[in-house]
């Protein structure tokens, strides 16, 4: 069973209009969204302008870690069979979880899953680091500034690939217009007429977003009130905003906008991307024991429609050129930009922990080792369902102009799968994932559920 994820962003381009950049795009690397208690996110920026409020965060985060979690490590061990029933213990004994447990140890990803018989251990293993809470609210690590994986969106993906679930769910989040705001929309854009000049366009900006309304946010195959579907439901958002040019994440990633030939775009084009894995992502052991996650696992692809006046879809008999340019340069600097990002790592990172769980339950190494996940399989025992559920978003639209024409893009959505990418792992060819998995075998001490 494999993971394929994809994040659809939609745009809809009017038809009389042409492209100069009216909205200044906007650094965001240091951001993050709130949402209401009515359910709207919004974005929202932490302005740390010469980065003193971090320094100050990392030198506290340093003094109160343990010396030995707290420094780097290039392969970190987590037995999630002892770390479940230290936390069940502490749960029991009414005792509040330690910052270890509730960060992973300060994993920053997971780079093997092993299964060791003999003490029905099931391990992940990656690089670690101490960590420091940034100003959005993420946790990170201090040496690499990379989001460390977190306890709660573990036990999001487990439970979604857990022992009573038949097969694996269809998570998907997806951000629409309503009907009514396409309608209305269509019926702006109708009385705009063609005689548009450089000095209309915020008038035109904000009637799009006025006629279009909040968009809705659906969300199926997990929780709308978990972290993990927080960070999909912002990583499309803003992965949308880049590509027309509202935001900047300072990495070099070539936005749409930049390329688009207005003569080429089609009258109500409807640009669609959406993130999808590298099914090349896994290297399994011959004796099924150990799995490793090869490279970033993530890319961008796109597929074009265009949108009639009653709103209904129909693909584009033309590929975009510029679309293409956008997802490639998105796809090629995903690594970096997710070093400066954290939502895109953080997003990696969730992508990763499904396969993981995947991985868990098809290969059968949960029934080899009697584990039901009695605490992290409740609700009850351990609430991971404790955030606002994202309900809408704010259209975001960009006026650009390019000779005597307005081109506007308006849009956003997300959907993502859990089918494809274990059916065809890589073989270990040479041994050496076998080798690893046999060097790292646990001799844990009572208590014990990490080590270097």
């Amino acid at each position: 069973m494999v993971v394929s994820w994809r994040v659809t962003c939609r745009f809809i381009y009017s038809a009389a209009f042409l492209l100069a950049l009216v909205a200044p795009s906007v650094a965001f690397g240091q951001g993050g969204v709130l949402v209401d208690v009515d359910g709207v996110m919004r974005l929202r920026r932490f302005d740390d302008p010469n980065g003193q409020l971090h320094k100050q965060r990392v030198a506290a985060a340093r003094a109160a870690l343990d010396q030995v979690l707290g420094r780097k490590s290039n392969l970190r061990m987590v037995s999630l069979t002892a770390l479940e029933a230290e936390i069940g213990k502490s749960l029991t004994e009414n005792k509040q979880l330690t910052d270890a447990m509730r960060h992973l140890a300060g994993l920053t990803r997971v780079q093997y899953v092993f299964y060791y018989p003999d003490s029905k251990e099931i391990v992940l293993a990656g690089p670690a680091e101490g960590w420091v809470e940034d100003a959005s609210g993420r946790t990170v690590g201090i040496e690499t500034g990379r989001p460390t994986l977190l306890l709660e969106d573990l036990i999001v993906a487990l439970r979604a690939y857990g022992p009573s679930q038949r097969k694996g769910p269809v998570i998907s989040v997806s951000i629409d217009p309503t009907p009514e705001g396409l309608r209305n929309m269509q019926q702006f854009l109708v009385r705009l007429g063609g005689n548009i000049r450089p000095s209309d366009a915020p008038m035109i900006v904000n009637g799009l977003k006025t006629s279009l309304g909040l968009q809705k946010v659906s969300i199926r195959g997990v929780s709308p009130r978990t972290h993990f579907a927080q960070v999909l439901v912002e990583a499309d958002y803003r992965m949308k905003l880049i590509g027309i040019g509202l935001e900047n994440p300072g990495v070099g990633i070539v936005s749409y906008v930049a390329k688009a030939n207005p003569a080429a775009v089609a009258q109500n084009a409807l640009k669609r991307w959406y993130f999808v894995p590298n099914y090349e992502c896994v290297r399994l052991s011959e004796d099924g024991l150990a799995a490793e996650m090869v490279g970033d696992g993530v890319k961008l692809v796109g597929a074009d429609e265009v949108v009639a006046a009653d709103g209904t879809r129909h693909a584009a008999a033309q590929e975009d050129r510029a679309s293409t340019a956008f997802t490639k340069s998105f796809t090629d600097k995903y690594s970096q930009l997710s070093a400066r990002v954290p939502v895109y790592g953080q997003m990696r990172n969730c992508i990763d922990l499904a396969i993981v769980a995947a991985h868990i339950r098809q290969s059968g190494i949960a029934d080899q080792a009697d584990w039901q996940m009695p605490v992290f399989s409740s609700e009850e025992r351990y609430a991971v369902e404790t955030r606002n559920s994202p309900v809408q978003v704010e259209t975001a639209v960009n006026a650009i102009w390019k000779g005597n024409r307005l081109t506007t893009p308006v849009g956003g959505g997300v959907n993502i799968q859990a089918h494809l990418a274990l059916r065809s792992p890589q073989a270990d060819t040479d041994g050496a994932l076998k080798r690893k998995h046999y060097t790292t075998k646990p001799h844990l001490a009572p208590g014990q559920w990490w080590w270097d």
